[in-house]
């Protein structure tokens, strides 16, 4: 799974990143609000921490932008404001939680798989399933009717983004992006080869109906009837 994490305090930045990245996530980071809203907007994470008082653009104005634009992605705040209004202001521009400085970074690590079983991104076990389909977070194995599909790293972290963002189409813009990383100039087309890749295993398994190609847009994961 991909955080991003966006805290001007860098020495509280790469705390965060360091216990995220501990518990089995990538983590991504930003020290300002215009960087931390541009990385945002991507739509390739699935959980953002957002501190509230940020240089340039401030928290509460990037969860109303991202909102506005139809980006659901579970948000956690942090803030170093305590009173209740605040927090109001934060959970109804569209944040899923917050927490209020100084906290401890394991409880943040806690609340963000909270977060994350409740939109039903994880289970209880913080095991993804979607389908005949399981990934187990804790090994990176990936099980369909508990028969192992024998993945690559690659193979695994096209399969996961696809499952925790079932029934949205990717382009293939996010899924270099979220796969090999902003800058890692990897060809557009590698996406198409992996996809590939991934379709064959899961046909194997009877699963590969679930990964639909958008012509000329991207993929779906369990698309609509009338994608191809």
């Amino acid at each position: 799974m991909r955080v991003l994490i966006v805290e001007d305090d860098a020495a509280l930045l790469a705390l965060i990143r360091s216990v995220f990245e501990d518990g089995a996530f990538h983590a991504d980071g930003a020290e300002n609000g215009d960087d931390g809203y541009y990385l945002a907007q991507q739509a390739i994470h699935d959980l953002i921490v957002l501190d509230v008082m940020l240089p340039g653009m401030n928290g509460i104005e990037i969860i109303r932008k991202l909102r506005a634009a139809q980006v659901g992605v579970p948000i956690i705040l942090l803030t170093a404001k305590d009173a209740v209004k605040d927090r109001v202001v934060g959970l109804n521009a569209g944040a899923d939680d917050y927490m209020v400085k100084p906290f401890a970074v394991s409880e943040l690590l806690a609340r963000a798989r909270a977060v994350l079983r409740r939109r039903g991104t994880v289970g209880l076990d913080g095991d993804l399933t979607y389908g005949p389909l399981r990934l187990s977070m804790a090994s990176k194995s990936a099980y369909c009717d508990e028969t192992e599909l024998h993945l690559t790293a690659t193979e695994y972290a096209l399969l996961e983004f696809f499952m925790i963002h079932r029934n949205q189409i990717l382009t293939r813009e996010q899924i270099s992006d979220r796969i090999w990383g902003f800058d890692s100039g990897a060809a557009l087309s590698a996406v198409d080869v992996y996809v590939h890749h991934l379709r064959k295993k899961l046909m194997v398994q009877e699963a590969g109906r679930l990964l639909r190609t958008v012509r000329g847009i991207g993929f779906i994961f369990k698309g609509e009837p009338h994608v191809q």
